[in-house]
Formats: structure tokens, C-alpha cells, sequence
């Protein structure tokens, strides 16, 4: 650095300078390492009657260089010996020849950085009034708030080192450096459009985090990229960049955040029942934004503590969001009154849609294309704890008796208005009404509930996911609760349908505690029944037995269908659903095949399919022999007896 033509002098100077003190008057053969300290004192002492009075005039009208150090010091409470010292820290950096002066010095240790003993001694008349020099620079300010790191600490405290953390100088030199485990502004996630209530809750919150210093706000959501983008919006209100951080390290991050106006982000994904205290960075005495999922709790230190759970806008926002991102009205509209998605979702699901309208060679998202992105956009969050159905089942797939398609059709509706059914009714029915939807689907094996429940989610343009139980359940105390925690808050974010088959298996009654495991199960179950209540999403169950269940999660539950085993009117309809029109079956063979074979849809549809073979081998449609053999089989696997007028011929 040194002095400019406009002899403007800087802390380095004033601290080579004071370092120059301690060389011997003989100039001859003066090492070129130690002539650097000799032009800085030429320099200083020529404005200024000496170092100190050079360094104190700094920090009246500080250079450009020393401007960042300066504010950092009058926000810190920073002592004139410990700006010193951070300035000939920061020298060292981009110097070699004051490190091989320092290493002179410093002679028989040959350290390139300055120990306490030399900066204490050098610049001993800027400590602190009272203060013994060593002691204020080894337990000062800058120590403790991580601007300067202490080396060497088994070493006698005057030979141990100092030095400036790297990225602490490129932030001092107005330079953009990575902190470790922290990542500056949005990163790898897109920016969410936001609706205006969102915006305008920020606005709020941003007003009251200014006016509370060490303040701290939680964010609540299920998409990252929607918290961090609201995260950001926050900090941009303040006047302020956000700094995201995943890690527990906060040694030397005050001072960053100071010079970079960071507003800090701390990041968690905390499991049921988790709590964690929040790191709190020394001596930052600003805000903190906090991210985290609908579970666990965070606990800060240094203040008060609000939470904002990000929630889903109303139709109108969302058909507004739709249309910004889409520029389609009419399917704006339809997504908005269909669906319950928060902006994080709408984002991803919009940049899908134009992909799927692009690779169909669609110049536009249309609204098939939404549907296959609502697929595409869903498989890496729930592929690992549930599985995918997605095959559409159409009206035509589904038989069922009238009672029970009626049933159906009302859970339809229950489900599509589940967004303000509450409105307009008594105190007693808005009073925590929730718009998830839990239903119990109760029936023998293969009367159509798993086919019901694709049939649902198809006419709700939804994703179905079955939950895969043994993905879920865990021997390890608390990860089976983490799992569904998981499972629950990906659902709600991407309003996908979530499916338990054999929910008596996760669903079932408490018991007496005898042991351990009994008290742990208990607490599963416990945590089960309180987040399916509040779960913001269609949920459907199956089970062979109502009597299986806890009789408290019966109470939660907004519609039990049963599906009974079909009469002779509706296994006819299922025959022919399954056979379709490529068949030679007479009517009245079918009546018989229906009146006497008491089969659900599951084992009609196995008769069927190995009908099907038997004549595919033959190169022929299927024929009631056909049929007669697939109709054994199942009654075989059943273990009854085939009725003599149903016998294949030649058995």
C-alpha cells in the first residue's frame, strides 16, 4: 500500500511505522524487508509529528482503504492498539516484504505474522488507558469477536501469533469471499414469486426487526426455496443481503456480517420432538432470520423470538400468481380454484409445465402439461418414503353399488370444497376447522379401495403416493416419527395425495405400558394422530377391520367408507369392465359366471388376466372356458370348492 502521491497516510503506515522504532539508527546495508518500515516512518513523520498522532488522525478522516476497519471499530467499541494491529494483520496478506520485516523482528522465532509481544511493545502507547498492552490485545474485542485468530496457543502468551481470517480480509478490502457453510443470497435456489400478503407481512416484520436489536424471527414452510426467498426479502427491506447458514460455526462471523451488512440466516430441518438452541454469533448485536420445517423447536438466547408460518394464499393471490407465471387466464383460474398450492410450488411447477409444453412441441403450458409436472416435480421428495400411483383410473374403472358410489361422490366434493367450507357457518363449525381431509376406506381384500382411491385422485387432478411402511418405520427411537414428519410436510407442500395401506399397522391402538418398546410405540401413535389432524392435505386409509384402530383417531376422521364384496349386479359389471369387447363370452354365461362366483374386483381381475393368456397362446378371444379356468384358480387361492356348474371341462 504505503503512501499515495497525495501523501495520504493510512493505519499501516502509522503501524510499520511504530514498528520502525525498534531498528537500530544505522542505515547502512539495511535489508530491503526493513526499508519498507523505514519509508512508511519517513512518510508518517512527514504529515505528522509521530505514528501515534498519524494513527489517531485516521480515525478523524480515515483513508479509503481504512474506511471499512473504521466502522467496523465504532461498531465493535475496536481500541486504536487493536486497529493497529488488525491493519498490520491485514498488511501481512498482501505484503510479502512486512512479513519478512515482521520475521526480522522477530528474530529467533522467524514468524511472518506479529506476536502479541511485538504488537503490544510497538504500539503500547494506543492501549486503552490502565490497560497492560498484552492483556488488552490478548482478551480484547477483536479477539473475542473473531477479527483476530490467536495461533500458537501453547506457546507463552507474548510469543504466540495473530492473524486475520481470510475471508474477514477480503470483506475489510470491500472483496466478496465464502464463508464456510454459509451461502450468499438465494444460491441454487430459484426466486418464488411472492403474493402481495406475503409482501406486505414482510414489510411489517421488517419494521419490527429494526427497531429490536438481537431480534430474531422463525420462518415455517415446506418449500426451501419459498423461505429463502422471503428470507431475502426481508434482508432486502432492511437495507441488507442475506447470508444463509447451514453450520453451527459462528467463531469470526460478528465482524463479517458487520462489514458486508449480512443479515444472518440460520438454517435447520429439525425432526418431532427436536429442540435446538440457536448459535449466536459474538458480539453481532443485529437480527436473525431463522428457516426451518413445520417441526421441532428453536430456542434463542439473546431476545425475544416471533414465528411466521408461511401460509397458502387465497384463491384469488394464487390465480394471480398462475397468471404471472403462466399468462393464461382461464387455466390460472382453474388451478386456483382446483388446487391449494403455495408459491414455492406454483414457481417449480410453472418452469416443469413449459418444459413438458416444449418437449410436446406446445408453444404454451397446457393444462396436461401442469399435470405432468406435478409428477416430474414430486419424485425425488416422496420416492424415498412412499411410492408412486400413477396411473389415472378413469369413471368407467370403477364399479361400485350405488350407496357406495354415492359415498364416493360425497367424499369428491368434500374434498373440492375443503378451502372455506367453513365460511358463512356458526361459531361452533369455523372454530378449528382445518382444510385437510382424512378418510378410512374399510373392506375385504380387493373390493376396490386402492382403485377408489386412484379414482379420487385422478378426478382431483392430485398425485397419489402410497406410503411404503417399511421405508417409514424405524427400530431407532425417534426416526419413524422424523420419517413421517418428512413425509407429512413434502405432501403439504406439493398437495399430493398420500395413501396407507393397512393403516391399522401405523394407525393402531395404544396399549398398556409394560416396557420400553411399548412406551416408544405409544409415542408414535401419539404423534401420528396429532399430525394427521393437522395435516393440510387428502389422506386416505385402508383396512380390512374398523376395531383395529385407536378409538381417538376414529373421532379425527371425516369420512369411513365401506366397501362391501360385490353383489351378482356389480361382479357382472366388473366382468366386463375387466373383459372390455375383445370377447366371446354369451350374456347368459356371464349372468351364471356372475350369480355363482362370489369374487371380488381383485380376484375377477387375476380370473381375467389369466383368461387372457390361455387365449393369447391360442391367438383367439377370450372364452367362457377361459374364464372358467381363471375362476378356479382364484377359488383355489381362496380355498373353497368350485360349485360343479362352474367347472372347467374335462375337471
Amino acid at each position: 500500500m504505503g503512501t499515495s502521491a497525495l501523501t495520504i497516510t493510512t493505519l499501516r503506515d502509522c503501524a510499520l511505522a511504530a514498528l520502525a522504532r525498534k531498528l537500530a539508527p544505522s542505515e547502512d546495508n539495511t535489508p530491503d524487508e526493513l526499508r519498507v518500515l523505514l519509508r512508511a516512518r519517513q512518510g508518517v513523520e512527514a504529515s505528522h509529528p509521530d505514528w501515534l498522532t498519524g494513527a489517531r488522525a485516521c480515525l478523524v478522516t480515515p483513508a479509503p482503504v481504512d474506511a471499512p476497519l473504521v466502522r467496523l471499530a465504532r461498531e465493535l467499541n475496536l481500541s486504536l492498539l487493536e486497529l493497529l494491529t488488525v491493519a498490520l494483520a491485514a498488511a501481512v496478506e498482501e505484503e510479502p516484504l512486512v512479513g519478512r520485516a515482521l520475521a526480522f523482528l522477530q528474530h529467533p522465532a522467524s514468524s511472518s505474522r506479529p506476536s502479541l509481544g511485538l504488537v503490544s511493545s510497538a504500539f503500547a502507547e494506543a492501549a486503552p488507558p490502565g490497560l497492560f498492552p498484552l492483556h488488552a490485545l490478548a482478551h480484547g474485542t477483536a479477539v473475542r469477536s473473531g477479527l483476530l485468530s490467536r495461533s500458537g496457543t501453547e506457546a507463552p502468551l507474548a510469543e504466540q501469533t495473530l492473524a486475520i481470517p481470510l475471508p474477514l480480509y477480503f470483506a475489510l478490502r470491500g472483496q466478496e469471499a465464502s464463508w464456510p457453510g454459509t451461502t450468499l443470497g438465494l444460491g441454487p435456489y430459484p426466486e418464488v414469486l411472492l403474493p402481495a400478503s406475503h409482501l406486505d407481512q414482510v414489510r411489517r416484520h421488517a419494521d419490527t426487526l429494526a427497531a429490536h436489536p438481537r431480534s430474531a424471527l422463525l420462518l415455517r414452510g415446506g418449500s426451501t426455496a419459498e423461505l429463502r426467498t422471503v428470507a431475502a426479502a426481508l434482508a432486502t427491506t432492511m437495507g441488507r443481503r442475506p447470508l444463509f447458514l447451514e453450520t453451527d460455526r459462528t467463531e469470526a462471523l460478528g465482524p463479517y456480517l458487520h462489514l458486508r451488512s449480512l443479515l444472518p440466516v440460520f438454517c435447520f430441518d429439525l425432526g418431532p420432538g427436536e429442540r435446538k438452541l440457536v448459535p449466536s454469533p459474538p458480539l453481532y448485536e443485529g437480527p436473525v432470520l431463522l428457516t426451518s420445517g413445520p417441526e421441532g423447536n428453536l430456542e434463542w438466547p439473546e431476545g425475544s423470538l416471533l414465528t411466521w408460518t408461511l401460509p397458502v394464499p387465497g384463491q384469488q393471490e394464487r390465480r394471480a400468481l398462475w397468471e404471472v407465471v403462466l399468462g393464461d387466464a382461464p387455466l390460472a383460474e382453474h388451478l386456483a380454484s382446483a388446487h391449494r398450492h403455495r408459491p414455492g410450488r406454483i414457481s417449480q411447477l410453472s418452469q416443469l409445465a413449459r418444459r413438458h409444453a416444449a418437449v410436446g412441441g406446445r408453444p404454451a403450458p397446457e393444462a396436461r402439461d401442469l399435470v405432468a409436472a406435478a409428477w416430474s416435480a414430486e419424485g425425488a421428495g416422496l420416492g424415498s418414503l412412499a411410492q408412486a400411483m400413477p396411473e389415472p383410473i378413469s369413471d368407467e374403472a370403477l364399479v361400485a353399488n350405488p350407496p357406495l358410489a354415492a359415498e364416493l361422490q360425497a367424499l369428491l366434493l368434500r374434498c373440492r370444497s375443503r378451502e372455506g367450507l367453513a365460511q358463512g357457518l356458526g361459531a361452533s363449525a369455523t372454530t378449528r376447522y382445518r382444510t385437510g381431509v382424512t378418510a378410512l376406506l374399510v373392506g375385504p381384500s380387493g373390493t376396490g379401495k386402492t382403485l377408489a382411491a386412484g379414482w379420487l385422485a385422478t378426478r382431483l387432478g392430485m398425485p397419489l403416493y402410497r406410503v411404503d411402511l417399511a421405508s417409514v418405520s424405524s427400530k431407532y427411537i425417534g426416526e419413524t416419527e422424523k420419517n413421517l414428519a418428512q413425509l407429512f410436510a413434502r405432501a403439504e407442500h406439493a398437495e399430493v395425495m398420500l395413501l396407507f395401506d393397512e393403516a391399522d399397522s401405523l394407525f393402531g391402538r395404544r396399549t398398556d405400558i409394560r416396557d420400553s418398546n411399548d412406551r416408544f410405540a405409544n409415542a408414535q401413535t401419539n404423534y401420528l394422530l396429532q399430525r394427521i389432524e393437522s395435516f393440510d392435505g387428502v389422506a386416505l386409509l385402508t383396512s380390512n377391520s374398523k376395531g383395529r384402530f385407536d378409538p381417538a383417531f376414529m373421532r379425527r376422521l371425516d369420512s369411513i367408507i365401506e366397501f362391501p364384496m360385490p353383489g351378482p349386479e356389480e361382479r357382472r359389471s366388473l366382468w366386463l369392465a375387466h373383459l372390455g369387447e375383445g370377447h366371446r363370452v354369451a350374456p347368459k354365461d356371464l349372468n351364471r359366471l356372475a350369480a355363482m362366483a362370489e369374487l371380488s374386483g381383485g380376484h375377477i381381475r387375476n380370473a381375467v388376466l389369466l383368461a387372457a393368456v390361455l387365449a393369447r397362446q391360442e391367438a383367439r378371444p377370450i372364452e367362457y372356458t377361459d374364464l372358467l379356468r381363471g375362476f378356479a384358480s382364484e377359488y383355489k387361492k381362496l380355498g373353497r370348492h368350485v360349485p360343479a356348474e362352474l367347472r372347467p371341462a374335462g375337471n
